[in-house]
């Protein structure tokens, strides 16, 4: 029976048309938060029976949401309303921004009528100007849509939602509140299929770029392979693969990477992170004297305050359409999926950094031998999250110190990883796991959360026990933002400690499934992971785990100290 049919009156109106595009796009789940404005427009989204609106708590969440689902399905979409909303979810977008994310942020707007009146609006800063929210957008996304009138909204829309999909990054669409149930003849019932156009390399800078690179590599002597977070945007994972399989190198992966290369390949040596690098990682990539980075992002958190031992002179950057080799040329117009499968078929095998690699490594240490009843360490904790891990599984790293335990997990085939490190909002995990678990209904979604980044995010717990989600949530309840206190202590990074299990519980409220521990042993944790794993496998696992204050990583002491004195440099004198 075909859709419109069952909902008459919504074919070829307005609403009708955007939640048709969303689900040809592969939104299935859109987060949102009502507002006067945006009401009737959430009704032709509901309308729509291939789309399931997911109410948030608040909109920050809904952004994050929409975020977490982007980065499993491709793309996310939200809907809040004007100014009040949209000032809220500001926040979640220009995250998505910088972490090449495609997120359609929809905002319900003000009547069309009102456009180029003097009239003052409420949710508004009470100007007859009402375009703040516009302008706050305009730098956080790629393209904006004011749609309030109804001749060009189909044209509007359709550019919005193909300009995130083409670059990647978030949109902004404002629809006026009295359109959505309107029909217009360019809504027809069925919309024109989506078209985008691929896109294709230069033929000529193609050649002269994989020519060079493979004169290059050829002539040396150890190269390696290290893999950034670029990857996921330029779709070039399959052609990583065939130029690792190719080459020999060994592969490493930038911490904001982790997830997108795989880890269980034979090749593999672990994180470079300059002086935090995984143990033999760093020694083997430093001191290469050849290296791919494909796809990176260089900021002083992935260069531990600027201090990686990286000559550009050795490196090949291979960026999602450009490459620069060496302090050689630089060729653009070249699309990094396209050039890896030209630069597999040139490349010698080399594999002498591998062996070196091999050569060097010792197995990390093993936790010491623990006292009975002895307070649960840190590092205990993630051998043990270790092992849940799984193709079935995804993890989600809050920024702080679970960037670097998450860090050293070992993920196996098929295993998600998701983190936002070149943003790095404190509380982006809660609405991210919520999003990413809604999207990866196949997967377990393992969050490993700090303290103080929950108590800013935590609400939308309710959302997850609501959607039904079995995610295990490891709260790492340690007193504080302890990676704030490894770069600069203060009064101001100790928080309010709360019963966050009961908080949790009384959140659950006895409707829908959600169970709680608290763990401060190993004993108690052993039972606890045997729990959500077993009996409540079906639930939302909330696990609060009581660490020392200073229980941290080495490898945030360290890097905290590098960012520390990155931060704190001196102004030059003029």
């Amino acid at each position: 029976m075909e859709a419109a049919t069952q909902f008459p009156g919504s074919a070829g109106t307005l609403g009708r048309h955007l939640a048709r595009r969303l689900v040809e796009i592969g939104v299935r789940d859109v987060f949102s938060v009502p507002g006067d404005f945006n009401l009737t427009l959430l009704d032709h989204l509901i309308a729509d029976p291939d789309l399931n609106l997911v109410g948030c708590c608040n909109e920050l969440n809904a952004g994050y949401a929409a975020d977490g689902y982007a980065r499993s399905k491709g793309v996310g979409a939200c809907v809040v309303t004007f100014t009040v909303g949209g000032l809220s979810v500001i926040n979640a977008i220009a995250g998505a921004y910088s972490e090449n994310l495609p997120v359609v942020c929809i905002v319900g707007g003000p009547n069309s009528n009102d456009y180029g009146t003097n009239r003052i609006l409420h949710h508004t800063i009470g100007l007859p100007d009402f375009s703040q929210e516009l302008r706050c957008f305009q730098t956080i996304t790629c393209f904006q849509a004011v749609v309030n009138n109804l001749e060009d909204a189909h044209e509007q829309i359709d550019t919005a939602i193909s300009t995130a999909l083409k670059e990647s990054k978030p949109v902004y669409i404002s629809i006026s509140c009295n359109l959505p149930g309107i029909p217009h003849p360019t809504f027809s019932r069925d919309p024109v299929p989506f078209f985008l156009a691929p896109k294709v390399s230069n033929q000529q800078g193609l050649e002269a770029a994989v020519e060079a690179t493979a004169e290059f590599l050829n002539k040396a002597v150890k190269p390696v392979i290290v893999g950034g977070p670029k990857l996921r945007f330029a779709k070039a994972q399959k052609a990583f693969l065939e130029f690792a399989n190719a080459s020999g190198y060994p592969i490493a992966c930038m911490p904001s990477g982790k997830g997108l290369v795989p880890e269980h390949h034979p090749h593999f040596i672990g994180t470079y992170w300059g002086a935090v690098s995984t143990p033999f990682c760093g020694e083997i990539v430093e001191s290469a004297d050849a290296y791919v980075f494909i796809g990176p992002i260089f900021n002083d958190y992935s260069s531990v305050g600027y201090s990686l031992l990286i000559k550009k002179e050795k490196a090949v950057i291979v960026q999602p359409n450009r490459v620069t080799i060496g302090n050689g040329p630089s060729l653009g117009w070249v699309f990094m999926a396209d050039f890896l499968t030209a630069l597999s078929k040139k490349v010698k095998k080399n594999g002498a950094a591998l062996e070196n690699y091999r050569r060097i490594y010792v197995p990390p240490g093993i936790p010491l031998k623990r006292e009975k009843d002895e307070p649960l360490r840190v590092n205990v904790l993630f051998k043990h999250i270790q092992e849940m891990l799984s193709g079935d599984t995804a993890v989600i790293a809050e920024t702080g110190d679970s960037w670097f335990n998450c860090q050293k997990l070992h993920l196996p085939e098929n295993c998600g990883y998701e983190f936002q490190m070149q943003y790095g909002s404190i509380g982006w995990s809660v609405g991210a796991t919520l999003g990413y678990a809604q999207a990866a209904k196949d997967k377990r979604v393992i969050a490993c959360i700090g303290d103080g980044s929950f108590q800013v995010t935590a609400q939308d717990i309710s959302t997850m026990i609501r959607s039904g989600q079995r995610s295990i949530i490891f709260l790492i309840n340690n007193g504080g933002y302890t990676i704030e206190v490894e770069i600069h202590d203060g009064p101001y990074n100790v928080i309010k400690n709360w019963d966050y299990t009961r908080f949790v519980e009384a959140i659950h409220n006895g409707e829908g499934k959600c169970w709680t521990a608290k763990v401060r042993t190993e004993e108690d944790l052993t039972e606890a992971i045997a729990t959500a794993t077993g009996a409540q496998k079906d639930s939302l696992c909330f696990i609060e785990v009581f660490a020392h204050k200073d229980d941290t990583s080495k490898e945030l002491l360290e890097w905290g100290s590098r960012v520390a004195a990155a931060n704190s440099r001196p102004p030059n004198p003029q």
